[in-house]
């Protein structure tokens, strides 16, 4: 109890950062276009693995309707078919702030969500160790932009929104205008290809037609292919690269939660092109692989047990496991657990766990510092199995 008290005074002082550059006035957004910053940084820090990585989110697809799609199933067999990989709640939104931070924070919801600049997230670990990280967001108005969303000015559409751009929800990295400075809209993308400037760690998201969240899976497997094919033989993009194709959540709410991923690229074998791999993973196998690759410390949350990649794992050392208990059968990962932004049952932050060691893998100083005296009400034990609604952790 003391420890609880503790933790909510301890968070009673933590601020969120002003949000900033959230105007989607066509005037507004014009001005503030002007003086945005972008920046391009570089680094080549060689992984075990990999060199670079770059993640591509689609839409609110079932497992075998993407992998009927015939693009999809095209890129598929230039590499390694996830036939094990799931999502981790529904909607949208916490599925992505989960693939970077390590947890949802009991997220039910695609509000205006801010974390809190106290939570670390990837960019912290990948910071720590000068690797370069950026994000590509297709149609978003300027570098940087925090607004809730930017619609096409021709059709109206729903083009970019913030609910499907991880980094920008975390305070810790809108607080930071050289971070805000690398989240940029795609076109910056090309740019960065030209001039051999890309990071080495991006997230790519396309816009609300692209993905399929407005259209299809048709749409968003054309889009994706005709995004990647010309990428796969670029010499300034095909540089031991790890390329991740993968959905946010499925579409079907009563069956497990179940998405496909490919991972290809010239970082995956030879021998491993066109095969399938049916170890369990999920969005936080995404954060546990870029870790292990690359010897990142660890957010002390659901990244550390997760799966690594399994071809990434046989060269890191990394032990794949197999699911325990509760018996997997009863998991449908479609229900979020209570949390900070749970708008039907709302707790405090939970702490991370500090003290965690994995694979040799401990957690990032600056989270020791900031959560080490709150340990002992840690949810986290490195377990594989995470919890979802129906089988809540007490945080």
């Amino acid at each position: 109890m003391r420890t609880q008290i503790l933790t909510k005074v301890f968070l009673a002082l933590v601020t969120s950062a002003t949000a900033q550059n959230t105007a989607t006035g066509t005037a507004a957004v014009a001005a503030a276009a002007v003086t945005a910053k972008s920046l391009s940084p570089t680094s080549h820090v060689p992984g075990k693995a990999f060199d670079r990585i770059a993640i591509i989110w689609l839409e609110n697809t079932d497992y075998d309707m993407a992998l009927g799609d015939p693009n999809l199933a095209y890129l598929a067999k230039k590499g390694i078919t996830l036939s094990n990989h799931y999502a981790v709640t529904h909607p949208s939104e916490p599925n992505y702030v989960a693939s970077i931070g390590g947890d949802y924070l009991g997220m039910n919801n695609d509000n205006f969500n801010a974390i809190a600049s106290n939570v670390s997230n990837v960019v912290d670990l990948l910071e720590e160790k000068g690797i370069s990280w950026g994000e590509y967001q297709e149609n978003m108005p300027y570098s940087g932009f925090e607004g809730m969303a930017w619609v096409n000015q021709e059709t109206g559409a729903n083009s970019y929104v913030r609910k499907h751009n991880p980094a920008i929800i975390y305070d810790s990295v809108t607080a930071a205008t050289d971070r805000l400075a690398v989240i940029k809209n795609l076109t910056m993308f090309y740019q960065d290809l030209a001039a051999n400037t890309l990071p080495q760690w991006m997230f790519i998201t396309p816009n609300m037609t692209s993905d399929g969240h407005d259209t299809s899976v048709t749409v968003a497997g054309t889009w994706t292919r005709n995004f990647l094919d010309p990428l796969l033989t670029n010499p300034n993009f095909m540089n031991n690269t790890l390329v991740l194709i993968t959905f946010d959540e499925n579409h079907n709410y009563v069956i497990p939660n179940k998405i496909l991923g490919i991972l290809l690229g010239d970082a995956v074998p030879a021998s491993l092109v066109g095969t399938t791999d049916s170890t369990f993973y999920n969005h936080y196998s995404e954060l546990a692989t870029v870790e292990a690759n690359w010897g990142l410390s660890t957010l002390g949350r659901w990244d550390v047990g997760a799966n690594v990649y399994s071809f990434v794992a046989a060269k890191t050392g990394d032990v794949t496991r197999a699911w325990s208990s509760p018996p997997f059968w009863t998991m449908f990962f479609n229900l979020s657990y209570k949390g900070p932004f749970n708008t039907l049952s709302s707790a405090g932050y939970p702490v991370p766990n500090t003290t965690a060691v994995y694979a040799g893998r401990a957690v990032l100083q600056k989270i020791k510092d900031t959560w080490g005296a709150l340990v002992g009400d840690t949810p986290y034990d490195s377990r594989l199995e995470v919890p979802d609604g129906l089988h809540p952790i007490d945080y």
